[in-house]
């Protein structure tokens, strides 16, 4: 599993856990099936309160297993173990997804044929309804309404989708980089904690010259929404707050002006009229925290993103 060929390049794999060491340990077991012979494996521990995370070390003895002293959200949990990692590519995963066994050859080839691919993620299926699409590439985001859509969403998969192309942006559960790529560009930016980090490193990668990739022929399987509770005042705030900072991140000038307009006095009365209806006044509250945030942190919007260091 870790023995590094020229056919094989070493495939640093990175997966970060916060109170799921059971979800974890079964996405490793499935990781223990693939067909690639070349990897090393990284579980982060995102300072879970309830750390029995050493139990994976029993079970799985090869990992290297980080302890962070604080939950560093979804970029900085996974950029806590890069630094380690001596692949030449990275593969970064939710730890609620299991893989098919032959799923990540097609991903480095992907990379491993074209140099201007800055980034490739596989075709995603939901776990418990194995056979439904969740992604299949991402369609441009809307720049004004910084809105996409994911291709394939619900769809039964009939091997429509089984090609590479390019794709509007990355997919975070699953996402194989270059190492090259991220010494170049840089690391996710911290600062969003959770939700559209992804987006918005994409973003960095695209406008450093690469392209954005997704490879059909490769299937993970996602457990959606183990880590967050759908429609829950935490997702709702966060998802909010990424969204509206990617925008103000990525937008510029007169264009960037257009879009804050339309994310503050159309998206929001929107939004909040929509919960209101629904007698969500929790969501709302949750809402509208993440459209202050944004209002009260400037500076947020021209933080660079990390630049990596290397283990010495």
């Amino acid at each position: 599993m870790n023995e590094k060929t020229n056919k094989y390049p070493l495939v640093s794999v990175v997966t970060v856990n916060y109170n799921q060491t059971d979800v974890t340990a079964e996405f490793l077991h499935s990781m223990e099936k693939i067909t690639y012979p070349s990897t090393e494996i990284f579980v982060v521990d995102n300072a879970s309160p309830i750390d029995d995370s050493d139990k994976l070390l029993d079970s799985f003895p090869y990992i290297n297993l980080i302890k962070s002293k604080q939950n560093l959200g979804f970029a900085g949990g996974n950029n806590l173990a890069l630094p380690h990692c001596k692949g030449k590519y990275v593969l970064f995963i939710n730890n609620d997804t299991e893989v098919e066994p032959n799923f990540l050859q097609p991903l480095v080839d992907v990379l491993e044929n074209d140099q201007s691919i800055g980034m490739v993620s596989p075709k995603i299926h939901y776990f418990h309804t194995k056979d439904t699409l969740q992604f299949a590439g991402f369609t441009k985001f809307n720049m004004v309404t910084i809105r996409n859509f994911a291709v394939g969403f619900g769809e039964i998969d009939t091997g429509e989708y089984d090609h590479f192309k390019e794709t509007g942006s990355i997919f975070g559960a699953a996402m194989l980089v270059p190492m090259r790529i991220i010494e170049d560009v840089g690391m996710m930016t911290e600062v969003f904690f959770l939700y559209y980090e992804e987006h918005d490193w994409a973003a960095h990668i695209e406008r450093a010259g690469y392209k954005i990739y997704y490879q059909g022929n490769s299937l993970v399987l996602h457990k959606e929404s183990i880590s967050t509770v759908k429609d829950s005042p935490f997702q709702i705030y966060y998802l909010n707050r990424g969204r509206i900072l990617f925008a103000r991140r990525n937008t510029k000038g007169f264009k960037g002006l257009i879009t804050l307009l339309y994310l503050y006095f159309v998206s929001a009365p929107r939004i909040s009229l929509g919960f209101i209806m629904r007698k969500r006044f929790d969501l709302m509250w949750a809402y509208w925290r993440a459209v202050w945030w944004n209002l009260s942190h400037h500076k947020e919007s021209v933080i660079g993103i990390p630049k990596l260091r290397k283990e010495v």
